[in-house]
């Protein structure tokens, strides 16, 4: 058996109940096979980047795993796909996405997946919710460069 691989996970939604979306992410995450959620983010709440439709809810999920990174991939689109998720085209507003971010110090570059995920520092609703469950990763200067993105902790959401 594999060793355990810590990862990180980001989550996001912002079509129907976007909170209960992201929670409800959580609670599959912690239910599927050969994944513990060992971290969770506060939720935050942001306007669309690079997307469209109404504000999202963001969080990042810290899960110990001994699943492959593929298969960690698989299992984050299975959940996606049981939360409703469509990709009716680029950017479009989404029931729950779930993005691999950090695959213990994996590199790698397919037409599948890519590790570190390559925009993770371009983004405050990564960044935030990182910052929450692995602090040492997110550094001022990741903060500075996204300071002009638009976030704010949705508390509501924390219960």
């Amino acid at each position: 058996m594999r060793d355990p691989v810590t990862a990180y996970v980001a989550l996001g939604a912002n079509l129907g109940d976007a909170r209960v979306a992201v929670l409800q992410a959580f609670e599959a995450l912690a239910c599927w096979p050969g994944i513990e959620v060992t971290g969770r983010s506060a939720l935050y709440r942001t306007a669309p980047h690079e997307a469209q439709g109404p504000d999202f809810i963001n969080a990042v999920a810290r899960i110990d795993t001994r699943l492959t990174a593929p298969d960690v991939l698989d299992a984050l689109q299975a959940i996606e796909h049981g939360a409703g998720r469509l990709r009716p085209y680029v950017n479009a507003p989404r029931s729950l996405d779930l993005d691999l971010l950090f695959y213990g110090d994996a590199c790698m570059h397919s037409t599948r997946l890519t590790l570190p995920h390559p925009r993770w520092r371009e983004r405050a609703f990564v960044l935030y919710p990182l910052a929450d469950v692995w602090p040492q990763r997110v550094l001022s200067e990741d903060i500075a460069r996204v300071v002009c993105q638009p976030i704010e902790r949705d508390g509501a959401a924390n219960t």
